[in-house]
């Protein structure tokens, strides 16, 4: 019988990992990858990861290494189209300031009613305001994560 620790619920974990993008907005592009540098921590039930992404690491062994692809419903789930919202030019202002500049793509955060923070990634502007995407940003896409489990406790 092995003493080899294995991925619970509730493990910390030090692992390399890299999320690439198969399908959807920004297929074929590596979104993040670990590999190349230090490792990451990963505190299991957290909500760090997806649910899904997590699940697929539930009862592997310490040293595994694998790849496994994720369904956009694994993952971040589909992008939903009322998460496209218009944000007034009043409230742009109080967020990023008289003189802010934006290029579509770009990030920017709320402050949220409750004291936290929201961020949107900024689509357009007209008269009626900013457009921006509220989505997380690999909802949608279809995900391959190739994981190397350095250290479960």
């Amino acid at each position: 019988m092995s003493n080899t620790p294995v991925v619970q619920s509730d493990s910390y974990l030090t692992l390399h990992y890299r999320i690439v993008v198969e399908s959807g907005p920004g297929a074929g592009s590596v979104f993040i990858d670990t590999f190349g540098g230090r490792p990451a921590t990963l505190q299991m039930g957290m909500g760090q990861w997806a649910p899904g992404m997590e699940q697929v690491l539930l009862g592997r062994p310490e040293g595994d290494c694998f790849s496994e692809s994720l369904s956009p419903e694994q993952a971040y789930g589909e992008r939903n189209p009322d998460l496209l919202q218009w944000v007034s030019h009043e409230m742009l202002k109080q967020h990023a300031g008289d003189d802010a500049a934006f290029e579509s793509g770009d990030m920017v955060s709320f402050a949220a009613p409750n004291g936290g923070q929201y961020s949107g990634i900024f689509k357009e502007i007209s008269d009626r305001g900013a457009l921006f995407d509220f989505n997380h940003p690999l909802a949608g896409s279809q995900l391959r994560i190739d994981v190397d489990l350095i250290g479960v406790i």
